[in-house]
């Protein structure tokens, strides 16, 4: 039996290359976005839903474990990014940001942790986060992403610990600005800039960081930076 992957924010981008990368490696995916429509591919399941409404992210582990058996992996990749100066954040945009970045991630997460446990096989969960969090700048106010990517680089590294001992590890990638359909093609220019190297990230430099965490099963607890040297200063 192959081993199977779920991906939230599957659709598009980061997500849509994550479910083709998993596929690369022979594993099932269990594919969840808003909008995803099936694929024709057997080996993936599309599961529709908003990650915020805590069913969705029950019924995305319940509908792999029907149609597949097991859940080995789980890639938190769904989020939402509102950038704004900060009084101008209204109660809708905060229930947005915390509602998939913090809600959607903990209902999914605990679900496909309890899959992973009643298996017995041990399991793997990586979250993208920002290096926004680490590096705050000045042309590019932030201070939601702060709020929900920064509390799951910790509780990343909090769930590491707790569930060490059986074998489920928890990391994170914690991207720059990554080329993808979510920016325009006139911002590019200026996103390039907030990296050391002057560039803008590729899609398949997150889904390479990916895989390498998934292969890596003596590293756990880790906050891998892909950001083209942002993390490190400007």
């Amino acid at each position: 039996m192959s081993k199977v992957a779920v991906v939230t924010g599957a659709s598009q981008g980061i997500g849509a290359a994550t479910v083709a990368a998993y596929r690369k490696l022979g594993w099932s995916v269990v594919a969840n976005s808003r909008n995803i429509t099936a694929s024709g591919d057997p080996g993936v399941l599309a599961v529709a839903g908003d990650i915020a409404d805590p069913a969705v992210g029950i019924r995305v582990i319940e509908s792999g474990l029907a149609e597949f058996g097991r859940i080995d992996t789980l890639v938190n990749n769904a989020g939402v990014f509102i950038a704004k100066p900060f009084t101008d954040y209204t109660a809708a945009d905060f229930d947005a940001v915390t509602g998939i970045n913090l809600r959607g991630f903990v209902t999914v997460t605990q679900r496909a942790v309890a899959a992973m446990l009643a298996h017995g096989g041990g399991g793997h969960v990586v979250t993208i986060t920002t290096s926004l969090t680490d590096h705050a700048n000045s042309s590019l106010p932030s201070a939601y992403a702060s709020l929900t990517k920064g509390g799951l680089n910790a509780v990343t590294k909090s769930l590491a610990i707790e569930y060490a001992t059986r074998d489920i590890r928890f990391n994170a990638v914690s991207p720059g600005v990554i080329r993808t359909p979510m920016h325009p093609a006139e911002t590019h220019e200026f996103l390039a800039g907030l990296h050391p190297v002057g560039r803008l990230g590729e899609i398949s430099d997150i889904t390479d960081a990916i895989l390498f965490l998934e292969q890596a099963g003596f590293v756990t607890g880790e906050i891998l930076h892909v950001d083209g040297g942002q993390s490190a200063g400007h």
